[in-house]
């Protein structure tokens, strides 16, 4: 199942597609998208019947649907306060019809203007068991009025169930950035596709639980966008992993080379052949300088490890180029970097390494900081790249500031993939991985535990596992990401966040992958 994500612009078009070429009215949709929030809040409440809800409407088609809900809550016997922000007479259409609908079966509308009214709306959700929010939608942007501020503050502390509808009031949808007082949500029912904004750091902190709901837009209407940014999920997962039917050899699953480490960085290198054999690869072969052979070998019982010449400094000197290439000859995929320090002659290598070779290979860490300045030779690569870089490594990949990077994650992510035509995975809060091909996809898996040294190691061994396995290099990168992110939920599950070591995400690993076989 392929999430896609949508802008608000987008979300937009597509209403307006399925009203004015489908015949839809709006109205209906509105209808549907109350309804199915509705659903969504019987499921968490033992009982509407006499239950205390607080409902927080703005004026525009988003307060439209908090109308709908208003009124479906009360039918179920729901005790509801509906608070309006902003002037009545300005509410307009659809919105306008459900309001009157609401005011027809004799109920009250709580105006939200002026401090008397917050004091109000504060002495409401003390006594509310749920709280729903439907004041901004998907076109909001900037800040939140002082008075809307001092709300958004109550309702935060008050510790009540908090629902959003479509998207929290204070995100921007096409960027998640919040740039003051935002509504933290337990839940948010979403229509249709989710928006931007609900998955991107900051904005999918304060979601809460996310429901996607369907409020009976036509699939040809859903098509007239063609986004092609996704949300990654476990449905998506199990579509691409790789199948194992059996009985077959060991070579048939792959064979990894990992190139990585330097004198006093032997972990680096064992974490990331590790991830490689843990992940399901056939056979996983490292090398290491010679210097840390031993520390190696001892360490892994089920990769095979070969020594290389070293320089003075104990890192991988260009004279191994031949062997390197000699090896790759056998092996399916190639993983460089995690671990390999930094130097002019590691540099060169290697460069010269992915010059010279035909086979996918996974560039991580110090592999990609002997690219800076050098980035423009990934576009005359004959193999298939997947650059895993964090912010840092990619302002030094592309010249831009880290504060730039951070600010358009998806942006200059998307343009480079395409400019360099390779696969790259930019590591962060919600890692993005974006193709040659223009497509885009989030991952909403993985927590701040794993933010620890070695955690990227695993995840460059992962999708060279994948890749050896016969996963496109973005499919590779796309499940390596969300079972990376899976493993370090499942650890902080277990054991917190607090101690979290990359050696505990290699042991779930496993557990976690099972699902897909």
């Amino acid at each position: 199942m392929t999430l896609r994500l949508v802008t608000g612009s987008e979300m937009a078009a597509i209403d307006h597609a399925a009203i004015n070429d489908y015949a839809i009215p709006g109205i209906v949709l509105m209808e549907n998208a109350g309804i199915r929030t509705v659903e969504i809040i019987s499921q968490l409440l033992e009982s509407t019947t006499n239950t205390n809800i607080v409902i927080l409407a703005g004026k525009g088609n988003n307060g439209g649907d908090g109308f709908v809900i208003a009124r479906h809550l009360y039918n179920k016997g729901a005790r509801v306060q509906l608070f309006l922000f902003g002037e009545e007479n300005k509410v307009k259409g659809d919105a306008l019809t459900n309001l009157t609908i609401w005011k027809g079966m004799g109920q009250k509308i709580y105006p939200l203007n002026s401090t008397h009214d917050v004091n109000m709306v504060k002495m409401a959700v003390n006594s509310a068991e749920l709280i729903i929010d439907a004041l901004y939608g998907t076109g909001f942007k900037g800040t939140v009025s002082d008075l809307l501020a001092s709300v958004f503050k109550s309702i935060n502390l008050s510790g009540k169930t908090v629902i959003a509808v479509d998207i929290p009031s204070g995100i921007e949808a096409d960027t998640g950035k919040i740039n003051g007082p935002c509504i933290r949500a337990d839940h948010t029912v979403t229509f249709a596709y989710p928006k931007l904004g609900l998955v991107l750091y900051q904005g999918c902190n304060y979601v809460g639980k996310l429901h996607v709901v369907d409020i009976s837009i036509p699939a040809a209407a859903l098509s007239k966008v063609a986004s092609s940014r996704y949300l990654t999920t476990s449905e998506l997962i199990n579509e691409i992993w790789p199948s194992r039917k059996g009985p077959e050899h060991k070579g048939d699953f792959g064979r990894v080379l990992v190139v990585a480490g330097s004198r006093g960085m032997s972990g680096a290198a064992v974490l990331a052949a590790e991830a490689a054999a843990r992940i399901g690869a056939g056979l996983v072969t490292l090398g290491v300088p010679s210097a840390i052979h031993d520390i190696a070998e001892n360490k892994l019982t089920e990769v095979m490890t070969f020594p290389l010449a070293e320089t003075a400094k104990g890192n991988i000197s260009h004279t191994t180029l031949k062997d390197i290439l000699d090896r790759c000859h056998s092996s399916d995929v190639i993983a460089i970097g995690p671990g390999l320090g930094t130097g002019t002659e590691t540099s060169t290598l290697v460069q010269d390494i992915i010059m010279n070779i035909t086979i996918p290979c996974v560039l991580d860490a110090d592999g990609l900081n002997a690219m800076a300045g050098k980035a423009g030779l990934f576009k005359s690569v004959k193999s298939n790249l997947v650059l895993t870089p964090h912010p840092g490594e990619m302002a030094r990949l592309t010249g831009h500031s880290v504060k730039e990077i951070q600010q358009n994650r998806i942006g200059i992510t998307a343009r480079k993939a395409k400019e360099w035509g390779c696969s790259i995975l930019l590591k962060g809060a919600k890692t993005i991985i974006c193709g040659p091909d223009g497509s885009i996809y989030i991952n909403g898996t993985g927590n701040p535990g794993m933010a620890s040294g070695g955690s990227g190691d695993v995840l460059t061994g992962i999708i060279a596992g994948l890749m050896a396995q016969g996963l496109t290099p973005v499919n590779a990168a796309v499940a390596g990401a969300f079972i990376h992110g899976r493993a370090g939920d499942v650890t902080a599950q277990e054991m917190g966040m607090s101690g979290m070591l990359a050696g505990d995400l290699l042991q779930r690993i496993p557990h976690v992958t099972k699902e897909y076989e």
